[in-house]
């Protein structure tokens, strides 16, 4: 796999993992017992802390990455593995 390849794959790994990485950790302002603003929604998070969800994704899709980079070099898991309907 060229190096273009794998940053492009990365890339798309990291942008799917801010989905998953999103909702970790986030309290409204209820439960973090402040008082919310004047039109405020109340599932609306009480605070946004950009640098640690970027490093939470970069660490998630750096996992996530490194697993497919093996499975592309070992071939754990191939699509001949994956055809269930045993259809050729």
């Amino acid at each position: 796999m060229r190096w273009q390849s794998a940053l492009a794959i990365y890339v798309l790994f990291w942008s799917f993992s801010v989905f998953l990485v999103l909702p970790w950790g986030v309290k409204t302002a209820d439960e973090a017992g402040i008082e919310r603003v004047p039109g405020q929604a109340e599932s609306a998070p009480h605070e946004f802390r950009a640098g640690r969800i970027a490093l939470r994704v970069t660490i998630v899709a750096t996992v996530l990455w490194g697993a497919f980079l093996l499975n592309y070099l070992y071939g754990w898991v191939s699509a001949d593995s994956l055809n269930f309907a045993n259809l050729d």
